[in-house]
């Protein structure tokens, strides 16, 4: 093991309706203060509760934001792509970037009565080979009464 986590990176297109507390999330980044090493992108750094993207359930803590109704947000200051936000108008349009982690090995699905991922017949074994050590020593006990 190298210790590198390897992601899947899938872009979505995200329309929210601005409420009443705004868009319903904070940002992190830009060109005066990255929050990625070499990279100046801008990041939700925390989802509001009850607030428009809490609502539509789609934008995740840690999503790069690559454009805001069609703009792009490469190259920004902080304060600039705040003041894009802002001025987003009421139906807005944002482009996405989700980074999810990719599980390493094979994966498993689990089966019914499978729920802790340990297969059936290796609980069962056991316990059956248990019920029979208790009849053949009660077998045993009994034809000595």
């Amino acid at each position: 093991m190298n210790g590198r986590v390897d992601y899947l990176v899938t872009e979505e297109e995200i329309n929210l309706t601005r409420g009443p507390s705004g868009l319903g999330f904070n940002i992190v980044g830009g060109t005066d203060q990255q929050y990625v090493s070499n990279d100046s992108g801008i990041y939700v750094s925390r989802i509001k509760e009850d607030g428009a993207a809490a609502r539509d359930g789609r934008l995740q803590e840690g999503d790069k934001i690559l454009s805001v109704n069609g703009q792009d947000l490469k190259n920004l200051l902080h304060q600039d792509a705040v003041d894009l936000f802002r001025n987003a108008g009421y139906a807005v349009s944002l482009r996405v970037q989700h980074r999810l982690p990719v599980q390493n090995g094979p994966i498993v699905h689990r089966g019914e009565g499978e729920p802790s991922g340990i297969p059936v017949a290796v609980v069962l074994l056991p316990v059956f080979a248990l019920t029979m050590v208790a009849v053949w020593a009660f077998v045993r006990y009994r034809k000595q009464l």
